[in-house]
């Protein structure tokens, strides 16, 4: 069987780069405030994004090889794993952002959070943690197709709307902020239609 390895900038390769320049930006992000508070919260917001837009592509990887197969979205469903696991790096150093901003400036800190936000977002943190884990062929393997297909289903659509509540409560005081809920919206949609489409071919047969 042919590999479907194409290029270099694929697998735990990509996952590698990607990371390193994460961790680059944010250090000069960090940096341009000499590390002090507004440098954290700058890369909290930094990191959230870039959290969004990993996220949006891991997600949707699958429905777009589905509903539109070419060069892009065959190398995006490759590599949905690498993505996936850039998404889990991203949201670690935005936990370390956090922790940072909180040992830093803890009125500021307690000010911008809440109860509901440890809730949901401990849950959310609880879901990246069990799908990271499980994003390996030998731990995916130990729980079983189901139980991983399970897992990453739920997982994946409880992030998918935590991060529409997230990016749209700020809709009100910053109303550009909407435009972080396009991605979402278009991957919730790309899924159900992939759904739809993944369906109507056994509908056409028994009619």
């Amino acid at each position: 069987m042919p590999s479907h390895r194409q290029n270099w900038f694929e697998g735990w390769r990509l996952f590698a780069a990607l990371a390193l320049v994460l961790a680059g930006l944010c250090i000069w992000i960090a940096g341009m405030r000499q590390f002090e508070v507004e440098g954290v919260r700058m890369v909290i917001r930094f990191t959230a994004r870039t959290s969004l837009m990993f996220f949006a592509l891991a997600f949707s990887a699958a429905s777009l090889a589905r509903l539109w197969p070419n060069a892009w979205t065959q190398w995006q469903h490759r590599n949905r794993r690498y993505l996936g696991v850039t998404f889990a790096a991203s949201h670690a150093i935005h936990a370390v952002a956090i922790s940072a901003f909180a040992v830093m400036d803890p009125a500021g800190y307690a000010a911008a959070t809440s109860i509901a936000s440890y809730i949901f977002g401990g849950i959310g943190y609880g879901f990246i943690i069990a799908m990271t884990a499980t994003s390996f062929d030998r731990t995916a393997t130990a729980i079983g197709a189901r139980a991983w297909r399970q897992l990453h289903l739920i997982g994946g659509y409880y992030l998918l709307f935590q991060f529409m509540v997230s990016f749209g409560k700020r809709i009100p005081d910053m109303p550009l902020y909407a435009l972080f809920l396009i991605p979402l919206v278009a991957v919730f949609t790309l899924r159900m239609i992939s759904m739809a489409a993944a369906r109507t071919p056994r509908t056409v047969e028994a009619g």
